[in-house]
């Protein structure tokens, strides 16, 4: 039986109010623990802040099943007619007219729906398909989104000196002058063109500094008349737990690094994000805005504004959806759009013989991913459930492998074709295609680049305490900026759940010669030296494998590795060149 109601006062009202109620919620928490990154870099607590990553990750989903719940409870939602949903989300709406995070709240509106009503109420009059309250020009009530100073009679230096005090860390400096000296100097060797007291410019500098691992970053920029020239100082912690400014990035191009879905999210306090996406923005344009919201750990939102863009980008392109180039993979099934740099990954309904996992062992995987630091060398995964695609954009090939391989995660529908689980991941190059490609064209420049790369790329995981499990080449991409990244999880461990074994002698020379293993394995024993078997069949690979990385081969290297980080060590990762940070270039001179 449908039950019909009216507007102020009755259920519909009740059930808009429960859901703003538990999206601000949601936010309070994501805020609290954003301030409190603020403490834990002040304390050195790097444990701590790998937890917080983790226990963020879940508040979305914790919160969105939270409501569902209620509404099922007090309202019997399942119940209510088509009028009375159109009814809430209107009388929704009128609840974001004065809220600072109205975008985040219409997609909360949205996950709470789609998880009650069926597929065929997605569309507009039902959830926001389109985004109805503007963020532009949106203010804070609490603090500003940047803050605002000027060159007076202190000069740059003293500009700079304000900047650093106005976050009012609790950890001294080793040498805030020392340090502001590098600034200075670093910026007029880049300004080549400017006078030395011709810094008449406006100094913005986001409010909140962005926390992530071990680093708290000053993002702003500086604005004098049409130019703009953005920044970003690290900030550190040395040896004797005092602070210090690394570095300072002021190309926008690497200033974009540091917002690669290949590392981890940062810790940021915004009580209006769209100001702090708005201002990203400007220094780097060609980033997407979704991805900024991912990185700011607004993974929900994120997805959203990608799904939009996507969903454009099919109604203005005619290009059919194909088999990724490279080689097959046992567990997922991968198509991509030619037109469209990403990649679709589906779980197959059967794994090859040779994989002993489950599908829900896999889920966990990609989920381990998001919760762990990437370290650059992990790319991130965007998961979605029951995407529906125009059927006639597929390719007969990848129909036939859908139909297939994964028959459970897939149904036809009139024209369209509901995907009801897959991830979505950015488009490169597979390591095994580049090497070959160098290889035939003689560039050894770029092979021995390439394999040094993948060598970094294991060793930096390993450091991070991942394994990748499966090293094959074709289980790593190369980007457009040349780094060597892991794409494939289902065999990802945690190194500290590994044994790391050296072979132990054969018997006798019959024995070795066998071809048999003479030894007892266990389910998480890896031997090292058997790994140039499978990887370095090349004899020019080998070389230069074995130039760089041999020790990746010796069980001692990764012992070592997991005896610092049993030990509580956790290592530093620059997402920038070393020979650009303080440390290895010569003191300023004033």
């Amino acid at each position: 039986m449908k039950i019909s109601v009216g507007l102020y006062g009755t259920n519909a009202h009740r059930i808009a109010l429960a859901m703003i109620q538990g999206f601000n919620k949601h936010y309070t928490l994501f805020r609290q623990t954003c301030r409190q990154a603020k403490d834990r870099f002040e304390h050195g607590d790097w444990p701590g802040v790998h937890a917080a990553v983790r226990e963020r990750i879940r508040f979305y989903d914790d919160r969105v099943d939270e409501c569902v719940e209620r509404l099922r409870h007090e309202f019997e939602v399942e119940s209510i007619d088509d009028a009375t949903w159109q009814q809430i989300k209107l009388l929704y709406i009128g609840l974001l007219l004065n809220h600072k995070q109205p975008e985040l709240a219409e997609t909360f509106f949205n996950s709470v729906t789609t998880k009650i009503l069926h597929r065929n109420y997605f569309r507009n009059d039902f959830i926001f398909v389109r985004p109805t309250i503007s963020t532009e020009n949106l203010e804070a009530d609490s603090e500003p989104t940047y803050r605002s100073y000027y060159v007076h009679e202190d000069g740059l230096r003293g500009a700079i000196r304000q900047i650093i005090g106005d976050f009012a860390w609790k950890r001294p400096f080793a040498s805030l002058a020392r340090d502001i000296d590098y600034v200075y100097h670093t910026i007029r060797t880049h300004l080549q063109q400017m006078p030395a007291r011709d810094f008449n410019f406006q100094i913005q500098v986001l409010s909140s500094a962005f926390y992530r691992n071990k680093a708290a970053y000053i993002i702003g920029k500086a604005i004098n008349g049409p130019n703009e020239y953005p920044f970003t100082i690290p900030v550190l912690h040395d040896e004797n737990g005092k602070l210090y400014l690394d570095t300072i990035l002021l190309d926008a191009w690497r200033i974009g690094l540091l917002f690669s879905l290949s590392r981890a999210y940062f810790m940021v306090d915004m009580e209006v994000p769209s100001g702090y996406v708005q201002f990203l923005r400007s220094i780097m344009p060609n980033k997407p805005r979704s991805e900024l919201y991912i990185m700011l750990g607004l993974g929900k939102q994120g997805k959203t504004m990608f799904f939009r863009d996507f969903i454009y980008h099919l109604h203005h392109s005619e290009d059919k959806f194909i088999m990724a180039p490279g080689i097959r993979g046992l567990v997922m099934l991968v198509f991509t759009l030619p037109s469209y740099p990403y990649v679709f990954k589906i779980i197959k309904d059967v794994f090859g013989s040779s994989k002993e996992m489950d599908q829900a062992t896999v889920k966990r995987k990609f989920m381990m991913v998001k919760q762990v630091d990437r370290v650059g060398r992990m790319a991130d995964t965007l998961e979605f459930s029951n995407v529906l695609f125009p059927l006639e954009r597929f390719d007969t090939e990848v129909l036939d492998e859908l139909q297939r391989l994964a028959p459970s995660k897939m149904e036809i529908d009139g024209e369209q074709l509901i995907i009801k689980h897959l991830y979505i991941e950015r488009r490169m190059e597979p390591l095994n295609i580049h090497i070959d490609r160098m290889d035939k064209s003689n560039n050894q420049d770029g092979l021995e680049h390439a394999i040094k790369e993948y060598g970094n790329s294991i060793r930096e995981l390993a450091q991070a305490n991942i394994f990748p499990g499966d090293m094959l080449w074709k289980n790593f991409g190369i980007t457009r900026y040349g780094r060597v990244v892991f794409y494939d999880y289902d065999e990802i461990e945690y190194m500290t759940d590994i044994n790391f074994r050296k072979i132990p002698p054969a018997p006798d020379f019959e024995t070795e010669m066998s071809g048999e293993v003479w030894y007892p394995v266990a389910r998480n024993d890896v031997f090292p030296e058997e790994f140039g078997t499978f990887l370095l069949g090349s004899p020019m690979v080998r070389k230069l494998f074995m130039k760089h990385h041999k020790d990746l081969l010796t069980p001692r290297f990764w012992q070592d590795a997991q005896e610092k980080i049993r030990s509580g060590h956790v290592e530093d990762f620059f997402p920038y060149p070393q020979e650009i940070r303080f440390a290895h270039n010569p003191p300023p001179t004033t």
